[in-house]
């Protein structure tokens, strides 16, 4: 069930330094927001806090409220492995266990989740999966297979499988065409237009015409010089800030003018 994300006052730390800044943004159930901007000005950061993978990395923290249907994910009371259970994330590279089986891949959130599941209803969810990322017409004939057999298209495609088999509410990517061929990152685009059907999608792209392509609203981040915190210049609908821009410095990105 895709939820919307209402982002408020957030300010990311790694130890003192403030990585990201003052980040005030709504991102839309279903449907997809992109995050463009040069490297190094926090958009990976800021897409890890949004389902506190973030905190993962020693003495960083974030202030400020992240809230999905009324529920701040930096509450007090809310268990972190829950959030990543609710937000499942992409990474860059494609990163299958290597020692499982394509099956066993897909099958490993459920897994961990301890959910006990008869042998049949495992196998119908794995098959949905690797449906729900193109993927099964390709595989279903070698599921005992490792993973990592697979050419990188195709992890990355059961990569989005395995995280999509835990029903999560947000689907976050970061950079997850940056390692692949270009009909590889064609197939994922395409996929990512099928999947918001049902999630609400962010990814972060340095690819500019990936963004345009793919997503309804996009967030620019910047920086004003080095150590300083990223910020959110600009978010507005794709088409806008990618035709008529209301800051300079987006217009100056996106036109190549900088960055």
């Amino acid at each position: 069930m895709a939820k919307r994300i209402d982002v408020s006052d957030l300010d990311i730390y790694y130890g003192n330094f403030k990585a990201v800044e003052g980040v005030n943004l709504s991102i839309e159930p279903r449907s997809i927001t992109a995050l463009i901007g040069p490297s190094g000005c926090g958009k990976s950061t800021f897409l890890r806090a949004l389902n506190r993978m973030h905190e993962v990395i020693p003495g960083a923290r974030v202030e400020g409220k992240v809230v999905i249907e009324g529920q701040d994910l930096y509450g007090a009371d809310v268990d972190p492995v829950d959030v990543r259970r609710q937000i499942g994330m992409v990474f860059q590279r494609p990163n299958p266990f290597p020692t499982m089986s394509i099956y066993d891949n897909v099958a490993a959130g459920i897994r961990l989740n301890n959910k006990k599941m008869k042998k049949a209803d495992l196998d119908d969810l794995v098959e949905r999966s690797l449906r729900g990322a193109n993927l099964w017409n390709e595989v279903k004939d070698r599921l005992d297979r490792p993973g990592s057999g697979l050419s990188g298209g195709q992890q990355q495609r059961l990569c989005i499988a395995r995280a999509i088999a835990v029903e999560p509410d947000v689907l976050l990517m970061d950079e997850p065409c940056s390692a692949l061929d270009p009909i590889s990152t064609l197939a994922i685009e395409d996929l990512m237009a099928e999947l918001k059907e049902r999630f609400t999608i962010v990814i972060v792209t340095h690819n500019m015409q990936q963004a345009a392509r793919v997503s309804e609203q996009t967030g620019f981040f910047n920086l004003n010089g080095v150590g300083q915190p990223g910020r959110l210049i600009e978010f507005n609908p794709t088409e806008k800030i990618f035709s008529n821009p209301e800051m300079k410095a987006t217009e100056d990105y996106i036109s190549g003018r900088f960055g």
